[in-house]
C-alpha cells in the first residue's frame, strides 16, 4: 500500500498531466518496492491530486499570491508501508517522482521548489478492508521479486 499525495498550486497540472502523473508517479514507487513492473501490485497504491489556492501556500514565510507566480512550488508526500527502505532505495524513489514530474511538466529538471517527503508507515499501522494490513502477507502475493522478499523479510527481522 503507497500513498502519493501531489500538492500544487490550483491550475498547476492540467488533466492530461494528472493522468500521466497518476501511472508515472506509480511506477516510480512500484517498481523500486517490489523490484519489478507488476501489474497485480498496481491496486495498492493511490495517487492524490491536492490543488490549493496560491494564498493557501507558502514559500520562505511569503504566500504564493505575494511571490513571483513563475515560482513553481509543488510538495509530494510519499507514504509507505514499512519494508526494506535503505537510503539507496529511498533516493531511487525520490529521484524517480521528480524525474516523473519533471517530464509531465515538460521541464528538463524538477524545479527546486519542488518537496518530496518520503514517510514509512510502520508495521501494523495501515488498515483497509476492514482491519490492519501487513506488508509480510503482501509478500506471498507473487508480486515482489524474491531478492525484494529477503529483503522485507531482512528489514522487519521476519
Amino acid at each position: 500500500m503507497t500513498i502519493i499525495t501531489v500538492n500544487a498550486p490550483k491550475g498547476r497540472l492540467s488533466l492530461e498531466q494528472r493522468r500521466e502523473l497518476a501511472e508515472t508517479l506509480t511506477d516510480a514507487v512500484l517498481v523500486p518496492e517490489v523490484g519489478q513492473r507488476a501489474p497485480a501490485a498496481r491496486p495498492g497504491f493511490q495517487v492524490h491530486f491536492v490543488e490549493r489556492e496560491r494564498d493557501m501556500m507558502a514559500i520562505g514565510g511569503r504566500l504564493l499570491a505575494d511571490v513571483d507566480p513563475e515560482l513553481d512550488v509543488m510538495a509530494i508526500d510519499l507514504a509507505v508501508m514499512d519494508a526494506a527502505w535503505q537510503p539507496d532505495v529511498r533516493a531511487e524513489v525520490i529521484e524517480r517522482v521528480l524525474a516523473a514530474l519533471a517530464a509531465a511538466c515538460g521541464l528538463e529538471k524538477p524545479s527546486p521548489a519542488w518537496w518530496v517527503n518520503f514517510r514509512v508507515i510502520e508495521e501494523g499501522s495501515w488498515g483497509s478492508s476492514g482491519g490492519v494490513l501487513s506488508v509480510l502477507s503482501l509478500l506471498e502475493s507473487g508480486v515482489f521479486t524474491e531478492e525484494r522478499v529477503k529483503a522485507v523479510r531482512a528489514a522487519l527481522g521476519a
